[in-house]
């Protein structure tokens, strides 16, 4: 069977396919340490919530018929979407409503959408590129356009904090933006590193796209106002130039697929229209679920009081871990500011991160190789094979141990 050019594009190996395979087969197998995936924790006080909505769903005569039984709208809820817009005007004094707010089953669709929407092939036969001004980031985005060559990212500056402490900063001197850019995306916190932008980064960026007539894309997956796992005090940015994409996924609903774009209301349209032809209409069990945390703001106390602590401490027991076990050697940890991950650089190791990776998985850790985070890079860095991205957000006695046979491995190959 021959495949078309886009069958044979999305169905060869790419970083999020082998990601997925093997969280499957490890999840099958029940014998791994799972430090690799993008799972959030199981929060008592979080699943408690969610498991009394869930019944209030059940026994609300009518509930369940509409929750199982009609399409909603291309765009989404128009409930949720009317209580989301309400809470982020409230919070943050974003002058939106429903109409700029958009459902998607999930994340990854959302920026299918919006990567495709903007770049690629133009009418006119130019080819634009959806600029990444800070790389590492997010794996998912490399494999998301259906043109080759869709991203261009940008090397970081380092600041190193301190003997094994690092943070990646934009670097404005060498960022190129022409004409072949179509919009520039950032992630805030970012996955993988848990770096966050600061405001002055955001500030500029966002001078920069408007400048170019380009709109900023922000993924904020991990950021504020939910599930609010951003460690630093920092502004929230939103304005008619600029797309922010939120997930009901770290809030604790990565079954649900819930994706999230605010964004100006004529594009939020012609997004419902593609959401549409793709999807027909978004999922209806996430808004429903969420719908009375977003009603009441109790999700903002949810995610101040509960969720943010609960990653916090993990970050620190985290780097102390890898602080005692690896003394003596050299290592780097980027300062996590936010999100589920530690970003451990093994700088000048013997090996590459990808060699690490397969040695961690034959001694039954899981974790991911940090080469598959620098979509777009079109130089050759050496900083990209001495990575590693570790989860912190499952069973605290897994991930210690997890960190502490990564420490041995790592000792193995340096000495």
């Amino acid at each position: 069977m021959s495949y078309s050019n886009f069958g044979e594009k999305f169905t060869s190996r790419s970083g999020i396919v082998s990601l997925m395979d093997d969280l499957g087969d490890a999840v099958a197998s029940g014998d791994m340490i799972m430090l690799g995936g993008g799972n959030p924790g199981n929060i008592p006080a979080v699943v408690d919530k969610f498991r009394s909505r869930l019944r209030s769903i059940v026994e609300t005569p009518g509930q369940v018929e509409r929750l199982l039984g009609s399409y909603d709208p291309p765009d989404g809820n128009k409930a949720f979407r009317e209580h989301l817009a309400a809470l982020l005007n409230q919070t943050f004094d974003w002058p939106i409503t429903a109409d700029n707010v958009l459902l998607t089953n999930g994340s990854q669709s959302a920026f299918f959408m919006l990567f495709n929407l903007l770049g690629g092939t133009m009418a006119d036969g130019r080819n634009k590129q959806i600029l990444l001004p800070l790389t590492p980031e997010y794996i998912g985005y490399a494999d998301a356009g259906l043109t080759a060559d869709l991203f261009r990212a940008a090397k970081p500056t380092i600041e190193h904090l301190g003997p094994h402490r690092f943070k990646y900063h934009v670097d404005f001197e060498a960022l190129r933006v022409d004409e072949t850019v179509a919009a520039i995306c950032a992630s805030r916190p970012t996955n993988p590193t848990g770096n966050v932008l600061t405001d002055t980064e955001v500030r500029e960026l966002d001078n920069i796209a408007r400048q170019h007539n380009i709109p900023l894309i922000i993924d904020n997956a991990y950021g504020t106002p939910f599930p609010n796992i951003i460690f630093k005090d920092v502004e929230p940015h939103w304005n008619t130039n600029t797309i922010v994409c939120m997930s009901l996924s770290k809030l604790g609903l990565p079954g649900v697929r819930t994706g999230i774009v605010i964004a100006d209301e004529p594009l939020i349209s012609d997004l419902a229209g593609m959401n549409a032809i793709l999807n027909l209409a978004p999922g209806n069990l996430g808004p429903q679920v969420a719908m009375e945390l977003v009603r009441s703001a109790d999700i903002l106390a949810l995610s101040e009081q509960v969720i943010k602590p609960f990653y916090a401490d993990r970050a620190v027991r985290a780097m102390a871990v890898m602080d005692e076990t690896l003394a003596g050697y050299r290592y780097a940890i980027h300062e996590p500011e936010g999100a589920i991950f530690l970003w451990l650089w093994f700088e000048d190791l013997p090996i590459t991160c990808d060699d690490l990776y397969e040695r961690l998985k034959r001694r039954g850790v899981l974790v991911i190789s940090g080469h598959h985070f620098f979509p777009g890079l079109s130089t050759d860095w050496q900083h990209t094979k001495e990575c590693i991205r570790v989860t912190c957000s499952q069973d605290w006695d897994s991930v210690e141990h997890g960190l502490r046979i990564i420490a041995d491995e790592v000792k193995r190959a340096c000495d």
